[in-house]
């Protein structure tokens, strides 16, 4: 059953002129691609521009695929490409905040909105509020190499093989990267450790 299908083989039957295959990988891949981008580049109508070029690639790029390839590590490739040239070309102008709505639905979360805000007391989400902040801050302020390597492995739990592979760098550089983003992220949000522990 065509659903059922590995990506892999999703591709191999659009490369045949099956459109409902790709259609399949659209549906499976559209929400987690543009989540990643819209942490990597933090603006909403960027990441949306970003995503509609990354599937067109994949379109225009789909005779060149071959079935060994692992279809996300190709699609993160481009997607990340893409970032880092949208990056690139932005660099003297200021990023905006991580904290975009993921979506237009009113009740949807933020990127960041990692603890809950239900019956949290007002001294609670005020903390929260500042550490949310704080993170955004960190995140924007690591340099591209940790920036990329962070938002894969936390955000879309790819392990540390593909990210090299998307990345095009060793293994073992993959993981430092990862190391020193930790760390970097560690110390900007340890002054918030001890005040959000106290918050009620």
């Amino acid at each position: 059953m065509i659903t059922d299908a590995a990506d892999e083989d999703l591709m191999v039957l659009y490369q045949r002129g099956e459109v409902r295959a790709f259609e399949l990988l659209l549906t499976r891949h559209r929400k987690p691609v543009y989540n990643f981008i819209l942490r990597f580049v933090g603006d909403k109508e960027t990441a949306e521009d970003l995503l509609q070029e990354a599937f067109m690639r994949v379109i225009k790029g789909a005779e060149a695929y071959k079935r060994q390839a692992k279809f996300t590590t190709w699609l993160y490739t481009i997607a990340r490409n893409l970032c880092v040239d949208q990056t690139r070309r932005r660099k003297h102008r200021k990023h905006a905040s991580l904290d975009a709505p993921m979506d237009t639905s009113e009740d949807s979360g933020t990127l960041m909105d990692v603890i809950p805000s239900t019956e949290m007391a007002s001294d609670r989400k005020s903390v929260n509020k500042q550490l949310h902040a704080t993170m955004q801050r960190a995140i924007e302020a690591l340099s591209e190499e940790q920036r990329e390597v962070f938002l894969m492995r936390e955000f879309l739990d790819m392990p540390f093989k593909q990210i090299a592979d998307v990345v095009g760098v060793p293994e073992n550089t993959v993981k430092s990267r990862m190391r020193y983003a930790l760390e970097k992220l560690r110390l900007d949000l340890d002054e918030y450790r001890d005040v959000a522990k106290a918050a009620p």
